[in-house]
């Protein structure tokens, strides 16, 4: 392809449309640490105390669940940003897929149980994909 096109060895990748690549001989790691980050500031909640699980098994979410409702722009925007970081972070898709159902009708519980998924990611910032 050098013959053909002018091109240019920028080296090992480092970074790509928001995730951070570390290679080594027999690995590579990606994550998106610096986006995480991003994510606690945007929504204050990089003071906020870390979770051990991204999500209560027991509980059930409904979309008339009584409790009052929440404002969807802030809601859809939170879950927009959980949904950008799971493709290095394939521990919290199926709670971001659970709630992102709900988008049209986010009510407190659903904002609660999203806020701890991020309070999860906060605890867990250095997770990410390693491939062998």
């Amino acid at each position: 392809m050098k013959d053909v096109f002018e091109m240019t060895d920028l080296g090992l990748m480092t970074y790509f449309l928001g995730m951070e690549i570390t290679q080594k001989k027999n690995e590579i790691f990606i994550c998106q640490k610096k986006y995480a980050k991003e994510i606690l500031k945007k929504f204050q909640l990089d003071e906020c105390k870390i979770m051990n699980t991204p999500m209560n098994q027991k509980e059930k979410f409904s979309k008339e669940d009584g409790a009052d409702k929440v404002d969807e722009m802030h809601f859809r925007s939170l879950i927009g940003c959980l949904m950008y970081l799971t493709p290095t972070r394939p521990n919290i898709l199926f709670p971001v897929s659970v709630l992102s159902r709900f988008m049209h009708c986010a009510s407190e519980l659903h904002l609660k149980a999203t806020k701890r998924v991020v309070r999860y990611i906060k605890g867990t910032i250095n997770y990410g994909v390693r491939y062998y």
